[in-house]
């Protein structure tokens, strides 16, 4: 049995029992989400320029292997590349607003 389930999906009597385990997958991918998020401000005190924060590279890497580990599931490597891409834009546009704070000393 997975650690984020009470039962599995062939076990779910209905939509309810359904419904109650995709919210609970749900909020832990979230709640994972939220402590990835704290690892990324976290290093932006590692970082030396802006061009670190943004590290294109890196980010070009991480979608493929995202990409990969979508077809390994069974899911569209396209479908969770976009996911990821839009997420961690988002999250390198917050890191850059708190590497520029802690660079500037506020």
């Amino acid at each position: 049995m997975d650690v984020f389930n009470q039962m599995q999906p062939a076990e779910c009597a209905g939509m309810e029992d359904i419904r109650r385990e995709i919210d609970a997958l749900d909020h832990a991918v979230i709640k994972l989400l939220g402590r990835r998020f704290h690892y990324v401000l976290a290093a932006s005190k590692f970082k030396t320029s802006a061009a670190s924060v943004r590290a294109q590279e890196r980010f070009e890497s991480m979608l493929e292997v995202r990409r990969e580990w979508a077809r390994t599931e069974g899911l569209s490597p396209d479908a969770i590349g976009k996911m990821y891409s839009d997420l961690v834009t988002h999250f390198i546009s917050e890191e850059m607003k708190h590497w520029a704070a802690q660079s500037s000393g506020h």
